[in-house]
């Protein structure tokens, strides 16, 4: 394989894709699940040091990254089959509204409305309120995320199959 910018470009966004899809499966499959059996106080605060925790460079550049990523594959590969143009049309237009606008529209204003809550001095009610406000939807949202990377995934995948 040559390492030429075409290359470069698709395989760095169908790594990233494939890490965030994978990030998003794991979480589905072990953490909500795992911190699911905590008691209420349990869980937010976990939940609060996990969504405090994961803001960082490296996160943003897999997260990001395979929407940008995607973008720049559509115009150096303009010219390419159809085949090749669609998945990666497709794979960018679903991790984009499936992944990073219902993250920013779905799960980081019930992330934010976590965040800002002091869940020490919050009652037990509170907490019980909060949670059922919170859990259901953020899991709801992320399994779209799951659902939309995995396929976006798999259409990179299909993608790279597509240039031979």
């Amino acid at each position: 394989m040559d390492f030429t910018f075409q290359n470069i470009s698709i395989i760095a966004c169908t790594l990233l894709t494939g890490l965030s899809a994978g990030l998003c499966f794991t979480w589905s499959n072990t953490i909500t699940i795992g911190i699911g059996n905590l008691e209420n106080y349990g869980y937010l605060s976990a939940f609060q040091q996990m969504n405090r925790t994961i803001l960082n460079l490296t996160f943003f550049s897999v997260f990001f990254g395979p929407f940008f990523l995607g973008l720049i594959n559509l115009y150096v590969f303009k010219n390419a089959s159809n085949s090749l143009v669609w998945a990666l049309l497709l794979a960018t237009i679903i991790y984009f509204f499936g992944v990073v606008l219902v993250t920013i529209f779905g799960n980081v204003p019930l992330n934010e409305i976590l965040d800002e809550t002091d869940l020490i001095s919050t009652s037990a009610e509170d907490l019980k309120t909060l949670r059922n406000t919170f859990e259901v939807k953020w899991n709801r949202l992320h399994l779209i995320r799951t659902i939309s990377s995995t396929s976006s995934f798999l259409l990179l995948l299909l993608a790279l199959l597509a240039r031979k």
